[in-house]
């Protein structure tokens, strides 16, 4: 997860509510724990949350407008009186219905998607958070290895991938399910202590909320990388390189 995925997430965020059990929350949470510019920001998104809540708390209907409804209804030769009172409390009920309905929209910001969040992730754990689980220049023991581990194993790699050099595997996490992530090298020179520069990764449609519709790749450009995602039968690919568009395609 990175800074802009947090804020999104943050965005939503109530202190002292259960939000901070949900595990999304949790991870954008402990970001901002270690990064001092979005715990900054965080501070500042709260104490505005806090402001404009204390501001709808000063709302409050007319002094004596309950007492004022109860007497003039009991009098019916108040009759056009009661009416005034009724229409009168009414407007102060639409008004508090009118405040409470902005401060709502003011809170409802569109969530990331899961799909958003989902690649965010993958990504992240390409460049910086994974080890693979299996060293291997052949694909074989590869699908074998991911089937034991029950992750994606019967996945179809797209034609240009299928030229590519695999250097093995990984079986990473998303919301309780295991994700195939498989290794390839482009051949270009890599830095010292890498030994793959182009990723898959592999996750049962299932288990993505807004999996898109099967049809072409949607590139992506997400921190360093270039991503194509597109849907396969009941899977769902994610293909990640460092480059543009035009280097992406020549795995496709």
């Amino acid at each position: 997860m990175n800074r802009d995925e947090a804020k999104e997430i943050l965005q939503r965020y109530r202190p002292g509510t259960t939000d901070a059990t949900d595990p999304l929350v949790a991870e954008a949470l402990a970001l901002a724990a270690q990064d001092a510019e979005l715990s900054r920001w965080l501070a500042e998104a709260i104490a505005r949350q806090e402001a404009l809540r204390a501001k709808f708390r000063q709302i409050a209907p007319p002094a004596g407008l309950k007492e004022q409804i109860i007497s003039e209804h009991a009098a019916a030769v108040r009759m056009k009186s009661r009416r005034h009172s009724l229409a009168f409390a009414v407007a102060g009920v639409l008004l508090l219905l009118a405040c409470a309905g902005l401060f709502g929209w003011w809170q409802a910001t569109p969530p990331a998607s899961d799909l958003a969040i989902y690649r965010g992730r993958m990504v992240r754990a390409a460049l910086t958070g994974y080890a693979m689980d299996l060293t291997t220049n052949s694909e074989a023991p590869l699908r074998t290895y991911l089937a034991q581990r029950q992750a994606p194993a019967d996945y179809v790699l797209p034609a240009g991938l299928q030229h590519a050099t695999v250097t093995g595997c990984a079986v990473e996490k998303w919301q309780g399910a295991n994700v195939t992530l498989i290794c390839f090298r482009t051949g270009k020179p890599l830095p010292a202590g890498e030994s793959s520069d182009l990723w898959l990764f592999v996750v049962d449609r299932s288990k993505l909320k807004d999996a898109p519709a099967p049809g072409a790749p949607a590139l992506a450009n997400v921190n360093r990388l270039i991503t194509a995602t597109w849907t396969d039968s009941n899977k769902v690919y994610l293909l990640c390189v460092a480059g543009d568009a035009a280097t992406l395609r020549t795995y496709l």
